[in-house]
């Protein structure tokens, strides 16, 4: 038997056993992909462009909170005031100022999305894709749950519907005679 080498960019690709023949139809690939009409309706609208540097007002704050003292010795927090809006965002979501200022900027152009194009809007659009993957989990939920007590009703019996719907009382348990009695009474 022969044994090949592969360049590491190959092995990452396709699946390989360790030994290999001179067969190549064991060949797969380590992960499927689709491009079905289906995915294609449901894409997104394209993300929202980054408003005109003349258009935004930009400054540097002391940042404040999780990241030790450092954070709080450095202006590393930014702050973007669109002017034609009026709109203000504040980022400090890294110790890095040109972070920062990135994730500012998707902000506010996220912001001025949502105030131009409304219910169209990328984030609402996302945020309804979210509500509804929620709402149907939710549905698969509740399904599955009603039809697991069916499954345990039927199991049960015809006669044993109405107990196994009501929780039968739980025994008593022989409590101690002297529960009640206070500690001089207990003593004699």
């Amino acid at each position: 038997m022969m044994r090949l080498s592969f360049p590491s960019i190959l092995s990452r690709i396709w699946r390989a056993p360790n030994v290999l023949t001179h067969s190549t139809s064991w060949l797969q690939p380590a992960r499927a992909f689709a491009n079905t009409p289906s995915s294609l309706k449901n894409q997104l609208p394209p993300r929202p462009p980054l408003p005109p540097e003349e258009d935004i007002e930009e400054s540097y704050l002391k940042g404040s909170g999780p990241g030790g003292q450092k954070i709080n010795k450095t202006n590393s927090a930014v702050q973007l005031k669109h002017k034609p809006t009026g709109i203000v965002v504040k980022c400090q979501a890294t110790r890095s100022r040109t972070q920062n200022r990135k994730i500012a900027r998707t902000l506010l152009a996220e912001r001025l999305d949502n105030l131009n194009n409304g219910e169209e809007s990328r984030s609402s659009i996302v945020g309804e894709v979210k509500r509804k993957k929620a709402a149907s989990a939710a549905k698969k939920s509740r399904r599955k749950y009603k039809l697991l007590e069916e499954e345990r009703q039927a199991a049960a019996g015809p006669g044993d519907e109405e107990s196994s719907s009501v929780a039968a009382p739980a025994p008593e348990e022989s409590k101690p005679q002297d529960m009640g009695k206070t500690q001089e009474e207990g003593k004699v």
